[in-house]
């Protein structure tokens, strides 16, 4: 038995509409907005009283899709600060391939994006970097070049 497909990446955020909209400047569509709660909820998280508001954003191939999750109750956890480094432990970063990189963090910036370092050259292949999106998500861009 194989997996058919990665359906989505979730991220939990406490700003819904500050989170749809980075992600939607991103080039990324609004696929839909819904509200989850009840048994289903709970028994699928492990959690009590599980009330959220979600949101699927997609990529414009329609291949990939983040589920935005905005917790109502329980209430969302923060375990420490949201400018961690790159290397810590866990959800490591989610990557998009972009036609151009410096007006796309252009772009980003007033939704409060931060680049992490600096734009890099690999080659003359990429232009990489990693930013920081709402609620600290570390965002990595890649523009192939030639």
């Amino acid at each position: 038995m194989a997996i058919q497909r990665m359906d989505n990446v979730g991220i939990v955020v406490e700003d819904m509409d500050a989170a749809i909209a980075f992600f939607v400047e991103l080039g990324m569509e609004l696929e839909g907005r819904a509200e989850v709660e009840g048994p289903v909820a709970d028994k699928c998280t492990g959690l009590d009283g599980v009330h959220c508001d979600i949101a699927m954003v997609r990529t414009p191939d329609g291949h990939s899709r983040l589920e935005l999750a905005k917790y109502r109750s329980p209430a969302a956890i923060t375990d420490g600060p949201r400018d961690r480094p790159h290397n810590i432990l866990g959800t490591h970063r989610v990557m998009f391939a972009v036609d151009d990189l410096e007006n796309t963090v252009a772009r980003l910036r007033p939704h409060g994006a931060e680049l992490i370092g600096g734009i890099a050259r690999f080659e003359d292949t990429y232009l990489l970097c990693y930013l920081r999106g709402p609620e600290g998500i570390i965002v990595g861009l890649a523009e192939q070049l030639g």
